[in-house]
């Protein structure tokens, strides 16, 4: 695709291209981010009561525009529910955020040094521009949640959606255009993977979410530029069930899990290992809570399933499918192969068992509604299978209780593990990780520790007396 074209957006429910847009060029980013750029220096001036003021200027903003907002995302991803999630996570992410930053600000850190009459007066300086690079499976979510704690921290930020699902921007960027400042310190840009490589080098720190394949390319350059990079990438989170545990809240809780957004979430629980004498129960309540689980079609309030966002996706969850077939796994539920209905590409809710590590099902990202079961004899086995992954997001265990299911997750080779339920961090985000292995790397996106990555640390070191220091020549 050449710059300045026409670029055509799919329709996730009918496949039609209904949206298109035009490519921007590497003048027009330059002279974006150069604005951005100048105008930082006065944003971070004016202090974090002013930035908290704006921000929340903001959340009324897009509070007023909800509707268009809301009718875009579901648009861009053919879903209602999950895409008025999204909408309240805006709302309440900015709350979440001021309250954390106005605690940060307020700390003063003085520290004596081992000589008396020198002191340190930490310091920290905002990154001047961040570049936020997000993905298509939660477009407004996944585009804030680096975006927020930057501004506050005092740094302007462009971020560059995927093309995908690019039909929310518009009215997100109307709401930020409607608080006085904002949008000179924080830019949404329509484009492609290309347009998201010129914009590395422009900036001065850089967040993706998306790909391991992406990420690596994100990564070497953004070394090539010598400015830091947090990844967050793909995962192929695991769940442990284990004797004792509640089969009734395990099996509902995986399906969850594993299918919200159908199964279109790095979080997603993808591989499930239960233990040999609870296995057949379990496949069981699984297999027939999943046969209950709806397509959200005809219409997006018909069921809970929507449709798969990316068609690149749909092949990638078809090979998976035929590969873990073809090698022999069984198939309880759902179907061998992703279904089209009015031009949109679905899948139902799919339990696989007689699966084995050497099925692509069970070792690459799928990012759709398929839920492998694998039996285990005990708990060495079972971390075995676990961390026998180059992914290593999140995890699930299930057992009797949660004590029991803690001292197990401590185990496991992740970031974040949920105890006696799944994928908690879409929902809890106080809790600081980080990605293990291929799923990512840098500082944690959560809790107060996130908004340490957009500042770098500076150091008064004072003399506070007007003595000799006993290092000096004479």
């Amino acid at each position: 695709m050449s710059l300045n074209q026409p670029f055509a957006v799919r329709n996730p429910r009918t496949g039609a291209a209904d949206y298109c847009f035009n490519l921007p060029e590497s003048a027009e980013i330059k002279a974006k981010t150069k604005i951005l750029r100048t105008n930082q220096a006065e944003w971070a001036a004016i202090g974090i009561e002013a930035r908290i003021d704006a921000l929340q200027q903001w959340k009324a903003a897009a509070q007023d525009r909800q509707a268009e907002l809301l009718a875009a995302l579901c648009a861009d991803t053919g879903r209602k529910g999950e895409s008025l999630l999204e909408a309240q996570l805006l709302f309440s992410g900015i709350d979440r955020w001021c309250g954390i930053a106005r605690d940060f600000f307020s700390e003063k850190i003085t520290r004596k040094t081992s000589v008396p009459f020198i002191e340190i007066h930490q310091d920290t300086v905002p990154y001047p521009l961040v570049g936020v690079i997000s993905p298509w499976n939660f477009p407004l979510l996944l585009s804030i949640i680096d975006a927020i704690p930057a501004l506050l921290a005092g740094c302007a930020v462009v971020v560059k959606p995927s093309e995908i699902t690019p039909r929310f921007i518009g009215p997100l960027q109307a709401s930020i255009d409607a608080v006085p400042g904002l949008s000179g310190v924080l830019q949404y840009i329509e484009g492609d993977g290309q347009t998201g490589a010129m914009l590395i080098p422009e900036v001065d720190l850089i967040c993706f979410t998306g790909s391991v394949a992406t990420g690596r390319r994100v990564y070497r350059a953004a070394a090539e530029y010598f400015i830091p990079c947090f990844l967050e990438l793909g995962g192929k989170d695991p769940a442990l069930v284990f004797e004792g545990a509640d089969l009734d809240q395990a099996s509902s809780s995986i399906l969850w899990g594993s299918c919200v957004n159908c199964g279109h979430s790095c979080l997603s629980i993808e591989r499930v290992y239960v233990q040999e004498s609870i296995f057949d129960p379990f496949v069981q309540k699984l297999t027939a809570k999943a046969r209950a689980i709806r397509l959200a079609y005809p219409t997006m309030e018909s069921g809970e399933i929507g449709p798969i966002i990316s068609a690149r996706q749909a092949d990638i969850i078809n090979a998976h499918l035929q590969d873990a077939l073809e090698k022999g796994a069984i198939l309880h539920c759902g179907s061998p192969a992703c279904e089209q209905h009015g031009g949109g590409l679905w899948l139902r809710p799919t339990v696989l068992t007689n699966v084995r590590h050497d099925m692509r099902i069970m070792q690459e990202e799928t990012f759709g509604p398929i839920i492998p079961v694998m039996s285990f004899k005990d708990e060495q086995e079972a971390l075995e299978l676990t961390n026998d992954s180059p992914f290593g997001l999140s995890a699930a265990v299930f057992a009797s209780t949660w004590e029991a299911a803690e001292k197990i997750g401590r185990k496991i080779e992740a970031g974040a593990i949920s105890i006696n339920d799944c994928a908690l961090t879409a929902i809890i985000h106080e809790g600081e990780k980080q990605s293990f292995k291929a799923s990512g790397i840098g500082g944690t996106r959560m809790g107060p520790g996130a908004l340490r990555r957009f500042f770098r640390q500076r150091a008064m070191i004072v003399k506070t007396q007007p003595v000799a220091s006993p290092w000096w020549w004479g």
